[in-house]
Order: C-alpha cells, then sequence, then structure tokens
C-alpha cells in the first residue's frame, strides 16, 4: 500500500512541476495566452513578440529556476544527512558565503588569481564558486571531527559565513564602482541572469552533483543509523563525506554563481519532502527534494514577477526568505 501510495505522491509532484512550469512561462509582466505558449515550443507559426519574450527570457528562466531549486534542495539534504542537523543547509554553515567570496575574487579584482578566471569566461565564474564552496565545507567537516556537538557546529559553521562575507566586503571597498554594482546586484539574487549561452555550465555541475548524489542513497541511509554501524558494514565514512563534498560544492557552488547567493530552498524542502512522504528514506527523500525543490523555486520566480511591480522584478533572495523562513519556524517550534 505505501508503495502504491508514494508512487501516487511521485506522479503529482509531478505533473504539479510540469503545470508551475507552463504557469512560469505564461505569467509575468505580459501574460501570454497558452495557444501561443503552445506554438512556440511546438516550433509552430506564433506571435514574433511573444516568441521572444519566451525563448530568449522566459524558457531560461523557468529552467534555472528547476535547477536551482532541485539543486539546493539536494545540497541541503546532503548536509542535513552529513552533519545530522536539521538546520544544516549551503546557506547556514557558510556555503553559499564560501561561493559568494570566490566570485568576489573574479568579478571585483581585475589581476591576478581574479583576472585568470575571468579570463574563462562563464566557466570561470563557476570554477571559482565551487573552490570558495568546497574550502568552506571542508573546513566545517574538519571542525566537525573535533566538535561533535550539533548547535556548536551549526555556529561554528555561521562563523564560517560571517569571515567570508567580511572578506568579501574587503574586496568591495577595494574594487571600482562599476564592478562594484555588478555584484551588488549578483547578491540580490536572480534567475534571468543565465543565458542560453551559460546555460551548458550550469546543467553540466548539477549533472554532475545529482549523479554523485543518487550514488549516495544506500550509504547516506546507513549513516543514519549510526557511522559506527556503516563502519561495520563496510561503508568508508571518510570516503562518503568527501563524495558528499564535492557533490554539495558542485551544486552550490555552481549554482550560487549564476544564480546569486539564493537561501533557506537548501533547509527548508528536504522537511517538505520528508513531511510528504513521512520517511527518512534517501531513497523517497532525495528525488521527492528535487521535485519539491524545482516546484517552490519555480513559484518564488513567479511571485517575483506579480503584477503591480511596475515591470520590475523582486530579488529572489526576499521571496525564497518569505516562503522559507516561516517553516523553519514552524520546525523549531515543534521540535521543542
Amino acid at each position: 500500500m505505501k508503495v502504491v501510495t508514494h508512487r501516487w505522491l511521485f506522479a503529482c509532484l509531478g505533473i504539479l512541476v510540469v503545470v508551475l512550469f507552463l504557469a512560469d512561462l505564461i505569467f509575468g509582466s505580459v501574460s501570454i495566452p497558452l495557444r501561443q505558449l503552445l506554438d512556440v515550443l511546438a516550433n509552430q507559426e506564433a506571435d514574433t513578440a511573444y516568441k521572444e519574450i519566451l525563448l530568449n527570457y522566459r524558457l531560461p528562466k523557468a529552467l534555472t529556476a528547476v535547477l536551482v531549486g532541485s539543486a539546493l534542495s539536494v545540497s541541503g539534504l546532503l548536509m542535513q544527512s552529513l552533519f545530522r542537523n536539521p538546520l544544516a543547509g549551503p546557506d547556514v554553515l557558510g556555503v553559499n558565503a564560501g561561493a559568494g567570496l570566490g566570485v568576489a575574487l573574479i568579478t571585483l579584482l581585475a589581476s591576478g588569481a581574479g583576472g585568470f578566471f575571468m579570463g574563462m569566461g562563464s566557466w570561470g565564474l563557476v570554477v571559482a564558486a565551487i573552490i570558495g564552496a568546497a574550502a568552506v565545507l571542508l573546513l566545517v567537516m574538519l571542525v566537525a571531527v573535533k566538535v561533535p556537538d550539533l548547535v556548536s557546529l551549526l555556529i561554528i559553521g555561521l562563523m564560517f559565513g560571517y569571515v567570508g562575507g567580511a572578506l568579501t566586503s574587503v574586496f568591495q571597498h577595494l574594487s571600482n564602482p562599476d564592478t562594484l554594482i555588478v555584484f551588488i546586484t549578483w547578491t540580490f539574487g536572480s534567475l534571468s541572469a543565465v543565458s542560453w549561452s551559460m546555460m551548458p555550465a550550469l546543467v553540466l555541475v548539477v549533472f554532475l552533483g545529482m549523479v554523485i548524489s543518487f550514488a549516495l542513497v544506500k550509504r547516506l541511509n546507513v549513516l543514519l543509523i549510526g557511522e559506527s554501524y556503516a563502519k561495520a558494514l563496510g561503508v568508508s565514512v571518510t570516503h562518503t563525506r568527501y563524495l558528499i563534498l564535492l557533490a554539495t560544492a558542485l551544486m552550490a557552488g555552481g549554482v550560487t554563481a549564476f544564480a546569486g547567493p539564493v537561501t533557506f530552498i537548501g533547509v527548508t524542502v528536504p522537511h517538505i519532502a520528508r513531511g510528504l512522504f513521512k520517511s527518512w528514506d534517501h531513497r523517497l527523500v532525495m528525488p521527492a527534494s528535487v521535485l519539491v525543490g524545482a516546484g517552490l523555486m519555480l513559484v518564488c520566480d513567479m511571485v517575483t514577477q506579480l503584477p503591480g511591480l511596475g515591470g520590475n522584478t523582486l530579488p529572489i533572495n526576499s521571496v525564497t526568505a518569505l516562503f522559507g523562513a516561516p517553516i523553519i519556524i514552524w520546525i523549531l517550534v515543534r521540535r521543542s
């Protein structure tokens, strides 16, 4: 019976994501008729203006929302499983700050390492963000060996994030006004910054991170019972940790490079997925997190472009915080 229920849940989530994806293409400052949307997607005769809006703006933005939501959700799930902490996530443990520091290095510094990465184009942005994210996560993991207390570890992760933010502020102070404006705009978070030319880089890092993550499903389930039990079953805990680090750095770092430091999705979505399936089994929770994360990010994207904003778009960070913060508060109240 449970298997049938789970299949229905996955089917409903999949259909919901498709509906939200189409809705994200239709609604915005300019509403596009469904018929025109279907004509464009089927490569048939369609209004030129609608075709331009859909193909060059809304379609890449909606795809970015799916990739960002999925990647951050799975990253959050990996970190919560690794640290056995329900509040762990890329933004909480300083991973986003590390990725932001990497981006700051190449956007705010025109010489040295910054110049080298800038010469690589969008790939340079991704590589720098992944290195920054991996560096912070590695530091947190090293501290975790000495600090078993989960609350203390969470605070230490926040401190690493503050240090990364402080260094980023120093680079901002030393940069010229033109590059500073570009970087500050990036910090607001945006799904519309990814063009078709950048899409292959984003797809690749998310795909690699997902492949590693799903390959770790069985190990993650064993780790839920305890590290001693995992070692007794022949699971290499150290190897698993480094694979989790790699997957998280790829997804959180790559996503942050393109969309900015998007918050709360990584912390919130795994809890929603567990609640829907009433299970901690990663075979269920991980694919559920992919679907829930994609759907939630599509909803947030639609909210950023609600009518009445005068054609302006809200920062995605503001919207994800409005959705995510109440859920985290509810989780904490319920646990207490």
